[in-house]
């Protein structure tokens, strides 16, 4: 079996990395077609699917990891957007406590008000947060087919009673 790499990788390995290929024809084989027992080529077969499959796994993998990459750089424009939402917010607080003063309050009692709605929503907020984290469960289904799985492979090839 050769290595290759895809269509995107450069010859000298700086692409993408090397995953095991099926020739397209095996020089050897063919010279060799008639001499050959049944259980050599099961055992060529199933070294050839295996091979498929490692492959098929190896592409799999390559691609999640690069769209996983796109969604982290994407993902850091969010966090950057936050960022300036949460900074801008200490402005709407001081233009809210100011336009309660220029309505006729104290200074002091207009950012008072404006503290109190801060702790107000703040606790609303945590309230709502630990009513979302207890009503997490543990998956049940994934843990039910597990423990199936595994005594019907400890009691394999025991009689059934």
């Amino acid at each position: 079996m050769t290595q290759v790499t895809s269509a995107h990788g450069k010859a000298d390995g700086s692409g993408l990395p090397q995953v095991p290929s099926i020739p397209l024809a095996d020089d050897r084989a063919l010279a060799a077609a008639g001499d050959q027992s049944l259980g050599t080529l099961v055992k060529d077969a199933t070294t050839h699917l295996s091979t498929l499959v490692r492959a098929e796994v190896e592409l799999a993998k390559s691609e999640v990891a690069k769209e996983i990459k796109k969604g982290v750089k994407g993902s850091v424009f969010f966090i950057i957007a936050l960022a300036v939402g949460l900074y801008s917010t200490f402005f709407l607080f001081f233009f809210i406590a100011e336009l309660l003063a220029d309505l006729g309050l104290y200074r002091s009692a207009a950012y008072g008000i404006v503290f109190g709605a801060m702790l107000l929503f703040t606790l609303l907020f945590v309230f709502l947060g630990i009513r979302k984290v207890k009503s997490i469960r543990a998956p049940e289904r994934t843990i039910s087919t597990v423990k199936d799985t595994a005594s019907a492979l400890t009691h394999r090839g025991e009689p059934k009673s």
